[in-house]
């Protein structure tokens, strides 16, 4: 049940929770309250002290090895467990861009860290902090003005969500609208630029990426990317870019933003009461399938038709209503744009993929930007032989079946031994990094489904889906 004492309502007969929300909000017992460190100065202070105590826990670990009669390398001292938490536990209280970039890192990236922190990392975005009560206060009343409660018959303090810019509460208005309305965490746009410097000196600092990439554009285009998430205004023009392509497909179903109650840090919509995605697990093979197939259409869509791609692979961004059948997206922060040149070049090494031409793959990897001119044939071939991977359920005739797949574990073997090897050479662009993020995600999710769908049928049937021989891929159907 919520607590009442973390609910503002003008109205004591609503009693204490919206029709059906009730196990929404999150148990203040189970969830770390925390104020967030506002200013430059003060977040990167905390990074020195995570600094600090990375250095001390691998002294203290070095002194117990040297005891025990075993002479320890830097980097069994390094990647320990306690030094893993150490580091994701100071990200997930900054929050911000020192999260997200972890986040980024851990996932998305192919592997570039060790396995003790990706895995630690991994588990950010499942971290439960948020606000105190005066923080979200004075955020609202900057954002709307004093007396703002005038306009809601009940706002929800405690959040219903909590990621690594803001977190979401429910509410409702006076005119009987229900409605989730993302806050932004107070600080976070000013230190976006600092938070990315200081995990990339840290990171540095203890050689925890391969030293031949680097890493320059990605965290660069990590800046550029979070300073747009972190314009709600922006993610509303996305989100209404979202609902016209969508408006006559009654498959999916997208918030309707209130724009009279949204600013640059606070974003509010409709809210919708979807079940997590993930529950479709439990249904007919025939639901799961048809829901699949949607998501991977909708995934097509967007990089070849739209050119506008939702990066951000979490779960939590999809829900389902059961009751109508209908998929609700959620969260368009991390939308990007893709030039119709951009999308061409795509369509092209998607056609190779396909037709399993290993010469057109490697020559449009190289001009989408996985190969250099003058990569060795050794990477080369890794790459060629990682795109064929990725891209397999799209050459299978029938269904192919994710939940029997082993496609990741074959993708990570591949990228570990690349690691291991130190055999890294062009990095993919970073827009292209955002959508290995989009791929990877939508794999997973279509894993948890047991789904059992016909990709290539799917992708061979559109004609904006190829271009590189598309009629006698067709005909070939």
């Amino acid at each position: 049940m919520t607590d009442k004492s973390n609910t503002f309502s003008v109205s004591p007969a609503l009693g204490g929770s919206l029709p059906g929300t009730g196990s929404n909000h999150q148990d203040p017992g189970e969830a770390t309250q925390r104020a967030i460190t506002a200013s430059p100065f003060g977040r990167m202070a905390m990074m020195g002290r995570l600094a600090g105590g990375i250095f001390g826990g691998m002294l203290s670990e070095g002194a117990k090895q040297l005891a025990q009669g075993q002479r320890p390398s830097v980097n069994d001292l390094l990647l320990t467990p306690q030094n893993a938490r150490r580091l994701a536990g100071r990200l997930s209280e900054m929050r911000g861009a020192a999260m997200k970039v972890g986040q980024l890192l851990s996932m998305d990236s192919g592997h570039l860290l060790p396995q003790e922190f990706s895995e630690v990392l991994a588990r950010l975005r499942d971290d439960a902090h948020y606000m105190p009560l005066g923080q979200i206060g004075n955020i609202l009343n900057e954002a709307w003005g004093s007396g703002w409660q005038s306009q809601f018959e009940r706002f929800f303090f405690n959040p219903i969500a909590a990621a690594s810019i803001g977190q979401v509460h429910e509410a409702l208005l006076r005119d009987g609208r229900h409605l989730a309305v993302k806050i932004q965490y107070p600080g976070i746009r000013r230190s976006i630029d600092s938070d990315v410097d200081n995990v990339k000196r840290l990171l540095r600092l203890f050689n925890l990426l391969p030293q031949a990439m680097d890493f320059e554009p990605l965290l660069d285009e990590a800046k550029t990317q979070l300073h747009a998430e972190a314009d709600y205004e922006t993610e509303m023009a996305a989100m209404n870019r979202y609902a016209s392509h969508l408006a006559d497909d009654q498959r999916f179903e997208i918030p309707e933003v209130i724009e009279s109650l949204t600013t640059t840090e606070v974003l509010t919509m409709t809210y919708l009461n979807g079940q997590p995605i993930e529950a479709l697990a439990d249904l007919p093979a025939e639901e799961r399938n048809r829901v699949a197939a949607s998501l991977m259409e909708l995934a097509l869509r967007e990089v070849f038709e739209w050119g506008l791609v939702q990066t951000d692979p979490n779960f939590a961004n999809y829900l389902y209503n059961t009751d109508t059948g209908r998929i609700q997206l959620l969260d368009f922060g991390a939308t990007r744009s893709y030039s119709a040149t951009r999308r061409e070049a795509l369509r092209c090494l998607l056609g190779a993929c396909v037709d399993s031409n290993d010469e057109d793959i490697g020559r449009f990897a190289t001009q989408v930007g996985y190969l250099g001119e003058y990569d060795a044939l050794e990477y080369r071939n890794k790459v060629i032989n990682l795109l064929r991977t990725v891209t397999e359920p799209c050459r299978d005739r029938g269904c192919y079946d994710f939940g029997r797949s082993d496609i990741a574990e074959r993708m990570s073997n591949i990228l570990i031994e690349m690691r291991l090897n130190n055999q890294y050479g062009e990095m993919p662009p970073p827009d292209i990094l955002f959508l290995h993020r989009k791929l990877g995600g939508l794999y997973l999710l279509l894993s948890r489904l047991r789904a059992h769908i016909p990709v290539r049928r799917l992708i061979v049937g559109h004609p904006l889906f190829l271009v590189q021989n598309s009629e006698r891929y067709i005909a070939e159907e």
